[in-house]
């Protein structure tokens, strides 16, 4: 399940209704990502992510569709928000089950991996500084490759 949305979620009752009458999972790996106010050494008010309506979730659903194929897991959500978020507002969140904890693990690492990288969302900064739109980083693009070389 992918959304999309701008309102706060609530990371708890999210994985709660996730598993929610699945007996069959047997390990569940969530990976909760939150601003932070500190960036390449420069402190950070606030971030603003943008997106094209439309074209987002289609990239969201491929990527977990990649990791339905890659992967055997019985569940998962993406939640990725949008609009100006500060520093201790979460972004985003990523939840895989399995009825293994391995499959759930290397499907929640692979997401994020790909959602850094292959998402479209950007990012504008505000700092003391001024306001900058964040580059790809390398260390990104270098996480998001290996899964281009390792089957499951």
């Amino acid at each position: 399940m992918i959304r999309v949305q701008q309102q706060p979620f609530d990371a708890g009752a999210e994985l709660a209704a996730l598993k929610a009458g699945q007996r069959s999972i047997g390990g569940t790996v969530m990976f909760l990502g939150t601003v932070r106010d500190l960036s390449d050494g420069e402190n950070v008010r606030a971030m603003t992510l943008e997106h094209y309506p439309g074209m987002t979730e289609k990239a969201l659903a491929e990527i977990e569709g990649e990791a339905l194929a890659r992967w055997p897991i019985d569940a998962s959500l993406i939640i990725h928000r949008y609009g100006r978020l500060e520093p201790g507002e979460d972004i985003v969140l990523v939840i895989t089950a399995s009825a293994h904890r391995e499959a759930a693990f290397a499907a929640c690492h692979f997401l994020i991996d790909w959602l850094k990288t292959k998402a479209p969302f950007w990012k504008l900064e505000e700092g003391t500084e001024g306001a900058n739109w964040v580059e790809a980083r390398d260390s990104d693009e270098h996480a998001a490759a290996r899964w281009e070389k390792q089957a499951p």
